[in-house]
């Protein structure tokens, strides 16, 4: 008989859970939200301002706390109850945004004042997205992680594809503090969907990381993990180039198109409805071609929109550029964004969202305020120009570090590692501890073994050893020994629950290569170079029993 034919996994299936379900719908209520207030906030700078410049700040305020204070979030995400975290973030929103709406209808907004508060409410979004990304893929299985990704790409582009058009309109018809409202409204869904959700905590048998060291922790985990470093470049690239179109489209709309605030909206729609076509056709697009083909082809297509944007003085010539601009914008962002799920343990994957998200987001920011001054001093063709230049430079890029295929490792943790009965009475903070673990290994096997090593230190280094070094013993050479410390005991119960079931093929091949009696020699102890005699105490004989 034939093999089975695999069956893909619905790009439905994540809709199965009542809890992705229910969130997803109210989501999609606040991103209206969102969008509407998108719209009057940069249509209001328009009016408040003929500069280039700050009409483009508008965009780069929304997204520079992302890249401010993302990683935080993450690592509180990663440490705290993310429910909580994300429904203090909808509340700050609500407020933020009726205030805006209330200064708005008192007429008491200045350009600096809009920019303002839309930072603050950007800030609501940097603590948000983060628990709220990570959350998913505790929702949803993770074979329904890309579809879960993809449904929430399509659906805040299914959005973006009415949201900005009805935005304008409401504008039109009733000024920029009518969207604002309206925005402060579209939080009051998701937050009731937030409260009534309950979702089941993991057990937590260690103390939580300090902010400090756990921030740390996502960078050096991050550093030490080539595929998330080349989706994190990759990921700024896109970002500074695409926002400009984003960022200088009120101004197209005004000054290249002669039209108002329903046109600036229509372009938007026409930009959403294009990416929901791409929401729509990525997983089949994924089962036809390699990641890093779809994403180059994303850099080339948003390129292409923006020269002919560029050359366009016709309004709906314009919003059919911007179709394929919006499929190639959600692409290759979702790309990005599963790419980093799927490479990344779950104890960690907050803060590696985050800083994908500084990356992208900060790119986004940078963007903005380059593209709003290269408007301004050398014209807004000019600007589109340029930015898709950079597109084709990211799509270069590709050729020397391309986006990798979605990684099968199984990133589960290992749980091998038992805690050892310990001869002394240490606490949680005793440190440093530093470990030694011995092999034997026979002359023949010396090359294979180094291999091995080269990337057991980058697993050790990556889950938070420090002064990690290889040994060798002079007066026996077959004796190797590795050595590295952890800050303190709690430190190094957590440094093995997270090794992975990925991590283990470097494990086996280890002690495969061993030729002593037994498993590797593991010692570990405690570094003291003044002995403070109220800590770490021996056990008296009867403790150890």
């Amino acid at each position: 008989m034939p093999d089975p034919v695999p069956v893909r996994p619905s790009s439905l299936a994540p809709f199965r859970k009542a809890t992705f379900r229910n969130l997803w719908l109210a989501s999609n209520v606040s991103n209206f939200g969102g969008l509407v207030q998108t719209v009057g906030a940069g249509w209001m700078m328009t009016e408040l301002t003929h500069s280039p410049v700050m009409v483009a700040m508008v965009q780069a305020s929304n997204t520079l706390p992302i890249m401010l204070v993302s990683l935080i979030a993450g690592a509180l995400a990663d440490n705290y109850n993310r429910r909580r975290i994300m429904l203090g973030a909808q509340t700050f929103m609500l407020v933020v945004s009726a205030a805006l709406a209330a200064a708005a209808f008192a007429g008491m907004l200045t350009p600096w004042l809009l920019l303002a508060f839309t930072f603050l409410i950007g800030f609501g979004m940097a603590l948000y997205n983060p628990s709220w990304q990570a959350s998913v893929g505790d929702i949803v299985a993770r074979s329904d992680l890309p579809a879960a990704v993809a449904l929430n790409s399509m659906g805040f582009n299914l959005m973006r594809s009415v949201g900005p058009a009805v935005g304008g309109l409401i504008v039109a018809a009733g000024g920029a503090a009518a969207a604002f409202a309206v925005n402060a409204a579209s939080y009051l869904p998701l937050s009731l969907s937030l409260y009534l959700w309950r979702p089941a905590l993991p057990e937590r048998r260690l103390p939580r990381e300090a902010l400090g060291p756990a921030v740390a922790a996502g960078l050096r985990y991050v550093s030490m993990s080539p595929v998330l470093l080349r989706v994190l470049f990759r990921g700024f690239l896109f970002g500074v180039a695409a926002v400009g179109l984003l960022a200088l489209l009120p101004i197209v709309a005004r000054d290249m198109l002669g039209g108002g605030a329903f046109a600036y909206g229509l372009l938007l729609g026409c930009f959403g409805a294009g990416a929901i076509g791409g929401a729509v056709s990525g997983a089949r697009l994924r089962d036809r071609f390699a990641n890093e083909t779809i994403v180059r082809a994303g850099f080339l297509g948003f390129g292409a929109a923006l020269v002919g944007l560029s050359l366009s003085r016709d309004l709906w010539i314009s919003g059919l550029l911007l179709l394929p601009a919006g499929a190639s914008w959600v692409l290759s962002l979702s790309l990005f964004n599963v790419s980093v799920q799927l490479s990344t343990p779950r104890w960690v994957v907050g803060r590696a969202l985050s800083l994908y998200q500084t990356c992208t987001f900060g790119g986004m920011a940078t963007g903005s305020f380059l593209w709003g001054h290269v408007a301004g001093r050398a014209g807004l063709a000019e600007a589109l120009w340029a930015a898709a230049a950079v597109l084709v430079l990211g799509a270069l890029v590709g050729l020397r570090l391309p986006l990798p295929n979605f990684g099968t490792d199984d990133l589960a943790p290992l749980g091998r590692f038992v805690e050892p009965r310990l001869g002394v009475d240490l606490r949680a903070r005793s440190g440093p501890i530093v470990i030694t673990v011995e092999y034997d290994i026979a002359p023949e096997d010396v090359t294979a073994f180094l291999a091995a090593m080269t990337e057991r230190r980058r697993i050790r280094i990556r889950d938070g050893a420090r002064q990690w070094v290889l040994l060798r013993d002079l007066e026996r050479p077959t004796v190797w020994a590795e050595s590295y410390h952890v800050a303190t005991w709690a430190e190094y119960l957590r440094h093995h629950e997270r090794r992975t079931m990925a991590d283990a093929e470097v494990s086996d091949r280890l002690l495969a290569l061993h030729r002593g009696a037994g498993k590797p020699r593991v010692r570990r102890m405690i570094e003291r170079q003044t002995v403070p005699r109220r800590d770490d105490l021996p056990l008296k004989p009867d403790d150890m029993v």
